[in-house]
């Protein structure tokens, strides 16, 4: 052999060699990754081949899977009620992907989670039926919700105090998945997705717009001031006076009722009028740190509450001043809040100052209806404030709902206590202001209880309307009128 023909044959054979060597690198170490990559149309195909498995609300499943014709992919997502669910469910869409509890459990809910398979079919790859998710949602609340919401912009969600469960969460306007579940659906998705759509219907409300909070934060300034003992209880006066000039400043905090009697009003009385005089001091007298602190113990500043969609962080601010400060104390400033967070407030302030982890999945089950994974009620309980000081609150917020600014929250028979809001929004509180209600509500006959928070964003109302107890409190009612049976 001359010495080109053997230096042509090593070459090929190198070539050969390298050829072998990226096949197996590929079959071996990138296969799965090619498998599971977004273009490969080979997945949608599967995903789609058989019916998917289903989202279940009090025993009955709020989604299902239609027929298709025409098309390589056997059938697509339907739903019952997709307007009212929409912000639990999410969308399973065959172009789009999937959302909340449609993505996250996606491969229970099409069959190829691993812990469906037995054995046998881990090995052959047997196509296996879908497994259920299983909500902690009480339909009675969902639509109590979503009707009273009607058409206003905004959010509601209601929590129980004891077990963490979820009972509802409405966003509207709200959206049909259906409606985007297919391949022909653009013009829907284009419509719900536009930049100029000031609607934002896709936005979970609830739980992905932190939002100033407004009063409603004042809770969280009073669990301050009295776990520091700044104050022994919400009847001891405070030192606030009127007006209450912002420090290094010559602007004074205004209260939106100037004949109110806040100037060193106690905590109950500075709750039931809403004084900001009283929290901006407040938030200055403790300082920051212990404002921050507080909030952090109820769950602002956490980039991890998963339910197990998860939530957006609701904020309190660091690196103030003084006068920026005086302003958190009032939910102003850069202070931010989901409705999610701010029933947390509520709830734990219900349960004697613990709250556990909210959840709005109690579990998930393959199609015999076994469990693969359960959500334990009250699982991950924290201890946010003392019994004394959650007692304390309680008792003024139902002063609120009693004689103060929450009157159209009460609830026939049951205790009721909570805390209005109204937001500043824009430069120099120039568009409509956010309405904020938070309460919680407790059966005299039964013991149930339930923790709600509701945020009105736009109401279409004229600006001097716009108030908590007006736009957002009688959302509250029903929605804890119906969690209490009513």
């Amino acid at each position: 052999m001359n010495k080109t023909i053997r230096r042509a044959s090593v070459f090929c054979l190198l070539l050969v060699l390298a050829l072998l060597v990226r096949v197996t690198w590929v079959q071996a170490f990138e296969g799965k990754a090619l498998a599971e990559h977004k273009d490969n149309r080979r997945n949608i195909i599967a995903q789609y081949a058989n019916p998917l498995g289903n989202i279940i609300v009090a025993g009955s499943p709020v989604t299902g899977s239609a027929r298709t014709e025409g098309s390589d992919l056997a059938y697509k997502r339907t739903y019952k009620d997709g307007e009212l669910y929409a912000a639990v469910t999410g969308y399973s869409s065959q172009v789009y992907g999937s959302t909340q509890l449609e993505g996250i459990y996606s491969h229970v809910l099409d069959g190829t989670d691993d812990r469906l398979k037995n054995p046998t079919d881990l090995v052959t790859g047997k196509d296996t039926r879908p497994g259920n998710v299983v909500t902690t949602i009480d339909p009675a609340v969902q639509k109590a919700a979503y009707e009273a919401l009607g058409n206003k912009k905004g959010a509601a969600v209601a929590i129980d105090p004891k077990t963490g469960r979820i009972l509802g969460m409405v966003s509207t306007p709200s959206y049909d998945p259906s409606k985007i579940s297919g391949q022909s659906d653009g013009e829907e998705w284009r419509r719900l997705t536009a930049g100029s759509d000031e609607d934002k219907a896709m936005t979970n409300r609830a739980m992905r717009q932190p939002l100033p909070p407004g009063s409603t934060f004042k809770l969280v300034v009073a669990s301050a001031a009295l776990e520091n003992g700044l104050y022994a209880s919400v009847d001891t006066p405070t030192v606030s006076p009127v007006p209450y000039t912002l420090p290094g400043t010559r602007t004074p905090l205004p209260n939106e009722n100037r004949s109110a009697p806040c100037e060193n009003a106690t905590l109950r009385t500075a709750l039931k009028y809403s004084c900001n005089n009283v929290f901006g001091k407040l938030a200055v007298d403790l300082g920051q740190d212990k404002v921050k602190a507080m909030a952090e113990k109820f769950g602002f500043n956490s980039d991890k509450l998963d339910v197990p969609v998860r939530a957006y962080t609701s904020v309190y601010p660091r690196g103030m001043d003084k006068a920026q400060t005086a302003l958190t104390g009032i939910g102003q400033f850069d202070v931010t809040a989901t409705p999610l967070q701010i029933a947390m407030v509520s709830a734990a302030l219900s349960n004697n100052g613990e709250l556990p982890a909210p959840h709005m999945v109690s579990e998930v089950t393959d199609a015999s209806g076994d469990a693969l994974e359960k959500y334990e009620d009250g699982a991950g309980t924290k201890r946010i404030v003392s019994e004394r000081t959650a007692a304390q609150l309680r008792s003024a917020m139902v002063t609120v709902v009693e004689d103060g600014t929450g009157t159209n929250a009460r609830v026939p028979g049951a205790e009721v206590g909570g805390k209005t809001g109204t937001a500043q929004h824009g430069v120099a509180n120039s568009k409509t202001p956010y309405a904020w209600f938070t309460s919680y509500a407790k059966s005299r006959s039964t013991g149930k209880e339930v923790a709600v928070a509701v945020m009105i964003e736009d109401s279409g109302a004229a600006r001097s309307e716009v108030s908590g107890n007006g736009l957002a409190a009688p959302v509250a009612q029903k929605m804890m009128k119906a969690a209490l049976g009513g």
